[in-house]
């Protein structure tokens, strides 16, 4: 039980993760490696400061605005110097690397200070003392406190996203990445329109690794690898649960719902026996299987349907 409730509390994070994927993959139809920089980044940043004494809010809010930072400079790089997108934001998560190093002093950097799920952890505890039962089975009440921060931090982020893509702006984002001809028509500056919102994109996944860091006790430079497979694998799981998006707020709730799947099904992998070595690949594969299946089985139903007629 105290398993399912860790599994849960990381996908809820990683649900946020999966928010700022949506806004780069979906919104704007482009695959921003910056991710894999700024997911460390804001672990880096939250870490170093509450080291030296700052309070958890302002740790992470630091931490997010590391992440808007390298957003915007990498889409800074990719509508003022016309570089290729892809290519901007393997520049910017490379350069995040020496950054995150810099930041944190070390390869890996221990948190042992308050964090922003302290508080309801102690909460918990007070309430139901050092273990609670849940279903018959002892659980920490701590990870109880954990899981709804985690649950707290994530709807918010949710509820915040949908209101703000229903905004002027956000609908001018929207139309950036739909149709950035009609917007220019209309006297927008596309170019402004990239940049912030790949500020917010990589506001939300410095937002993740923050509170993973958090969560975990710690921030590694390493710990960015394949944050964009893992987002990706969220946002393409949940639009495969709910099927045709339409509206704003179905497809963004798909992204969470998507997060908190895919952690359950790696949970579910590991439970089962497979090497957490091949956990990248597992997942990798996944995402492979979720772009491609669908065509595959549609393509498959036609030649039913064609050998059927003839």
């Amino acid at each position: 039980m105290s398993l399912l409730i860790a599994t849960l509390a990381i996908g809820l994070v990683f649900a946020v993760l999966a928010l700022g994927i949506y806004m780069s993959f979906r919104v704007y139809q482009m695959p921003d490696i910056t991710a894999d920089g700024s997911f460390p980044l804001g672990a880096a940043i939250t870490a170093r400061l509450l080291r030296d004494g700052a309070d958890p809010v302002t740790a992470t809010l630091a931490g997010m605005a590391g992440g808007a930072l390298a957003g915007a400079i990498t889409g800074t790089i990719h509508v003022r110097f016309k570089v290729n997108a892809l290519l901007s934001g393997i520049l910017v998560m490379t350069a995040l690397y020496s950054v995150n190093l810099r930041i944190m002093g070390a390869s890996n950097v221990p948190i042992n200070a308050r964090t922003l799920f302290t508080p309801f952890e102690e909460a918990a505890r007070a309430s139901f003392g050092p273990e609670t039962s849940i279903l018959g089975r002892s659980v920490p009440s701590g990870d109880l406190g954990l899981l709804a921060a985690s649950a707290l931090i994530a709807g918010i982020a949710t509820i915040l996203m949908v209101l703000f893509l229903k905004t002027e702006l956000g609908a001018a984002m929207r139309a950036t990445g739909d149709n950035a001809r009609m917007l220019r028509a209309l006297g927008t500056s596309t170019d402004r329109m990239t940049v912030l919102g790949l500020a917010v994109s990589n506001a939300l996944v410095a937002l993740s690794g923050s509170l993973f860091a958090q969560m975990q006790a710690f921030a590694d430079a390493q710990m960015g690898i394949g944050v964009i497979v893992l987002g990706l694998a969220s946002v393409i799981l949940g639009q495969s649960l709910i099927g045709p998006v339409r509206s704003i707020a179905l497809a963004v709730i798909g992204a969470v719902m998507g997060a908190i799947l895919f952690r359950l099904l790696v949970a579910i992998a590991i439970r089962l026996g497979l090497d957490a070595n091949d956990l990248k690949l597992v997942t990798a594969l996944v995402v492979l299987a979720a772009i491609v299946g669908p065509g595959l089985i549609k393509e498959m139903g036609r030649k039913r349907g064609t050998h059927a007629s003839t």
